[in-house]
């Protein structure tokens, strides 16, 4: 992985090992994303027993300059567990390893809040204190909106993340901390503020229905929209299953990842999949897609598969 900084006012923060300055700067960004990382359960219990979850797709996020994952799961110092069917609360020991594979992570999910708004602010603190970066989520409104803009490769990259799945008591108010919630006119108007600043917009969403194969027309109507506004890719998880891959304008649309992190459950399929899709972005043209398939083990860890 290349030498990384987080552009926030005259504050650099490099999050990943430094490379000569002429690699660094070749024009070309390799991104790779992942889906749901839930901490919870099985693959908690190898955290802490003092495993390492990532160990069996390690090779695969360290081929990348900068490695995104959705963080399905509060990591908090205190609150209290909301009255919900499923919560979902990771350790403290995880974000070490959260750190070590990833560049930033969103938090734009259905479980960022299991923990109540007093626990999503202590979230906050502790990405904070560990220097692992994050968007999707934030103080209020307007922080979880806010692009987190990473500089790599000689290109500013903006991470832009919603939710729209319930309870929407989640979101970010004006002056509550919270999700950024999936709303159009505002991931548009994000957009065209992030173009300002980055030289490529990326969308992480999450969205749809769970155990969906196949994203819907309003789904793929909302995508084309967004790199209508000047987008220059979307991915997208929730369903916990991988869906459909589309390019539209030259840029790539992953409708779903699928689990990537994730416990086995009485009425789950027998076994989860989910893909690591690595997007090269060269000086100019369409990017290049590569998909690695992973599956998932009876403790909810991922390795590769052919």
């Amino acid at each position: 992985m290349r030498s990384v900084s987080i552009l926030a006012g005259v504050v650099a923060l490099a999050v990943h090992v430094a490379v000569p300055a002429a690699q660094a700067e070749d024009g070309t960004v390799r991104i790779a994303f992942v889906g749901d990382v839930m901490l919870d359960g099985g693959p908690g219990h190898v955290v802490t027993s003092g495993g390492d979850p990532f160990a069996g797709v390690a090779s695969v996020l360290r081929d990348a300059d900068l490695t995104i994952a959705n963080l399905e799961c509060a990591i908090v110092k205190k609150g209290r567990s909301l009255d919900k069917e499923f919560t979902f609360r990771g350790p403290e020991s995880a974000l070490p390893l959260l750190k070590k594979y990833f560049s930033a992570v969103s938090l734009a999910n259905n479980h960022s809040g299991d923990w109540g708004k007093e626990g999503f602010a202590t979230e906050l603190e502790l990405l904070r204190e560990t220097k692992l970066p994050y968007f999707g989520g934030g103080s209020n409104a307007r922080a979880a909106r806010q692009p987190l803009v990473l500089a790599v490769g000689g290109k500013r990259v903006a991470f832009l993340g919603y939710n729209d799945f319930p309870p929407r008591a989640f979101a970010a108010g004006p002056a509550t901390p919270g999700t950024a919630w999936l709303v159009e006119k505002d991931a548009v108007s994000d957009i065209k503020a992030a173009r300002k600043q980055a030289d490529l917009v990326i969308l992480f969403l999450h969205w749809g229905d769970d155990l969906v194969p196949a994203e819907t027309p309003e789904q793929q109507t909302l995508a084309h929209h967004l790199i209508d506004a000047g987008a220059d890719a979307v991915l997208g998880g929730h369903a916990h299953l991988t869906q459909g891959i589309e390019w539209y304008k030259d840029c790539p649309i992953v409708y779903s990842l699928g689990n990537f992190v994730f416990d086995y459950y009485p009425k789950d399929p027998p076994v989860w999949k989910g893909w690591i899709v690595k997007l090269t972005f060269g000086k100019s043209g369409r990017p290049l897609l590569e998909r690695t398939n992973v599956e998932l083990d009876p403790a909810g860890i991922p390795h590769v598969v052919p």
